[in-house]
């Protein structure tokens, strides 16, 4: 009868467990509900994820491809989120054990002398098993905030990933664009020595005053004067690569010491519409996995309101000789039902403490959803504004050039005074270094483009 009674327990306990589940089925938020607009302020093509996984080899530069991956394959950055991902994981298979049985065994030898120095020894062998049936799903919601925060670990990872290649193609732009401003410097600092070589040469002719020297040495020096922070930013810009690809900070400053020109961005990115943009962004698609495991854990909450379950048994032998173990087994079989009739509030506060934790995660990933759409917007308006800078330089460039060379034939000729040939040779600089500062500026908002389209990783394997 006791059997019976104990078998009849269990399965109800699993067909309870089985039909029962406390807590809200979650649903991942429609459009609707986040308000995305229908499409971009500027107006753009539909997007190419398959482009985006890869973007950086369509700027055509070896040497950023290599680092990229040496940056994937050495970055601490990338390592930590690996941890945490296999972390995640582990709670996992942590989660799904509390649906399985434990099983524990034990075993002892005890030795005693009597009084007349007679000694005894006796064995004992002993299992015991216990389980608690998941009668309201509390465990299944557990099993399912666990699993949804995994995935929201591997989506924190490509999340990383996406910076981290962003950054590294950011650094090396800034790198070779220092390379070039400093080149170009030196090229102005050529011309400012003519100058001054000129003006020297028609003072000694007494053709000028010394105020043409003093003047052209003032041009002079506040150009060799900019040489040293071109300098700086490439060395700062080479360091910074060193540490994004897990190396000492001047491990790669031989290797980018040779000049190379700066990489040429693809002519147009397709952006696609918001929605594209919630698909392709891991930190979007993170914190979507983050409400879903809040919302699951009101469940596990809910779940402790209601009855527990418990079935265990055990099973022993005692002899004094090990040969004696298997004579006689003894054990027991039992089930226990439990529920908390008083705790003042505690439990119930739990459930609308995390029903709070769930409202707040919804408003992170809406918070997130803007700011990815914030992002994308700004930089399609950056990379408006710098073709359109870097169209109105190039005539400007044009045109400062005639001025120069015009100005400096003039001043050889004693036809204009050394004012005009210097605001001539301002111009030319000016220009020079406002069409390359256009030029870096498009390359580099191409670049926050794709960071914030969610370039750079595969979002059908995100833990890849």
């Amino acid at each position: 009868m006791q059997r019976r009674a104990i078998i009849t327990t269990v399965l109800a306990g699993l067909l309870t467990s089985a039909c029962a589940t406390v807590g809200p089925n979650y649903k991942a938020p429609t459009s609707a509900s986040l308000a995305l607009p229908g499409s971009y302020a500027s107006e753009t093509a539909p997007s190419d994820p398959a482009a985006l996984q890869q973007w950086w080899t369509r700027f055509g530069d070896e040497q950023l491809d290599a680092l990229i991956s040496r940056a994937i394959a050495g970055n601490l950055d990338l390592a930590v989120a690996r941890s945490r991902l296999r972390q995640a994981r582990e709670a996992v298979t942590q989660a799904r054990a509390d649906r399985l049985p434990s099983v524990g065994a034990s075993g002892q030898v005890n030795q005693s002398v009597d009084s007349d120095g007679n000694n005894g020894r006796s064995y004992s062998v002993g299992a015991d098993a216990s389980w608690e049936a998941d009668l309201f799903g509390g465990i299944g919601r557990s099993i399912e905030a666990s699993s949804a925060a995994a995935e929201g670990s591997a989506y924190d990872l490509a999340s990383v990933r996406v910076s981290i290649v962003a950054e590294v193609a950011n650094n090396y732009l800034q790198a070779r664009l220092a390379q070039q401003r400093l080149e170009l410097a030196r090229q102005n600092l050529a011309f400012a020595d003519e100058n001054l070589q000129i003006a020297r040469w028609r003072l000694q002719a007494g053709l000028v005053s010394s105020l043409d020297v003093e003047q052209a040495r003032t041009a002079r020096a506040q150009i060799a004067a900019t040489l040293p922070s071109f300098e700086q930013s490439f060395s700062a810009a080479a360091y910074r690569l060193g540490v994004l690809t897990g190396q000492p900070p001047a491990a790669l400053t031989t290797e980018l010491n040779q000049m190379r020109p700066l990489p040429q961005a693809p002519a147009a990115v397709a952006a696609g519409l918001p929605a594209d943009t919630l698909r392709q962004r891991p930190d979007v698609r993170s914190a979507e996995r983050t409400l879903a495991a809040e919302t699951a854990r009101i469940g596990v909450a809910q779940a402790q309101l209601y009855p527990r379950l418990s079935i265990g048994g055990s099973i022993g032998t005692s002899a004094l000789s090990l040969g004696g173990l298997a004579n006689l087994l003894t054990g027991n079989l039992f089930s226990s039902l439990s529920q908390t009739i008083f705790d003042g509030g505690r439990l119930r506060s739990q459930v609308r403490s995390q029903q709070a934790a769930a409202e707040g995660a919804f408003a992170t990933y809406r918070q997130t959803v803007l700011t990815a759409l914030e992002d994308v917007e700004n930089a399609l308006v950056a990379v408006r504004t710098a073709e359109q800078r870097q169209a109105q330089f190039t005539e400007a460039l044009d045109a400062a050039r005639n001025q120069a060379i015009l100005a400096r034939s003039n001043y050889r000729a004693g036809l204009s005074d050394f004012q005009q040939l210097l605001n001539a040779e301002q111009a030319l600089v000016s220009s020079s270094e406002g069409l390359l500062t256009a030029q870096g500026d498009r390359t580099l908002a191409i670049v926050q483009l794709y960071r914030a389209l969610g370039g750079g990783w595969d979002p059908a394997a995100p833990a890849a």
